[in-house]
């Protein structure tokens, strides 16, 4: 289940990191597997509201469409909501990326930090033996220009390293990626925050490398997978 922001529900007219990891599945993994989660859309920046289908490649499958990312929400949104989700539809590894909006419009790094715990525990209650990766927050255009936010970013990623540190658990591990290889705000977003083709890619490369250098699932992460082209209209 992939659980995010902004950057991972995407909007019109996306392909979405979540597209670039069903992509590298379907070319990498050893045995079957399922995307779940109770969305399936993203948000259209006409309406306001997350109920578009125009995912760049049509041919991303409904059943492969499925995560728990809105516009807006960060940690504090997802931890009340994420022991429902992993419970009602089975979900047993969790690919998340939050706390940009946390940082930015509700709570600090201490704060957004124990959300992070009450998340992981939600989570537990509902699927004793979940594992997860989490991403660090990417400093975005803001973290660049306003020093105080870019300082709250880089504590909070501190804490959330010792938050993977004190919680995993052999029967439910946890992981901290890397901040994706290459990631740059001109070249890897389109607005200094929301990741282009290419931060989809990276952000997808780096969710595999790990899943993959520590559990072994899939393989070594390919910048362009099966299914690359948009069908001609």
């Amino acid at each position: 289940m992939f659980v995010g922001d902004s950057m991972t529900i995407g909007s019109t007219g996306d392909f979405t990191w979540r597209y670039r990891m069903w992509q590298h599945l379907n070319a990498t993994a050893a045995g079957p597997y399922r995307i779940v989660g109770p969305r399936r859309t993203l948000h259209d920046p006409v309406t306001g509201t997350a109920d578009s289908s125009g995912y760049a490649d049509p041919g991303f499958p409904e059943e492969a469409r499925g995560h728990l990312a809105g516009w807006g929400e960060g940690w504090l949104h997802m931890a009340p909501v994420i022991g429902d989700a992993v419970r009602r539809y089975g979900a047993d590894t969790l690919l998340v990326s939050l706390g940009l909006i946390d940082l930015g419009f509700y709570t600090n790094a201490e704060q957004t930090a124990e959300n992070v715990r009450l998340f992981v525990a939600r989570a537990r209650e509902a699927a004793p033996h979940i594992r997860a990766v989490l991403m660090p927050v990417i400093p975005n255009v803001r973290a660049a220009t306003d020093p105080a936010f870019g300082a709250q970013c880089a504590r909070f990623n501190e804490l959330l390293a010792k938050a993977v540190a004190d919680l995993s658990i052999p029967g439910s591990p946890l992981l901290l990626a890397s901040e994706p290889e290459g990631w740059d705000i001109e070249g890897a977003t389109y607005d200094g925050t929301h990741p282009s083709e290419r931060g989809e890619r990276l952000l997808a490369g780096a969710f595999a490398g790990a899943m993959h250098q520590a559990w072994g699932v899939g393989g070594r992460y390919a910048a362009a997978g099966p299914r690359e082209a948009v069908p001609a209209s």
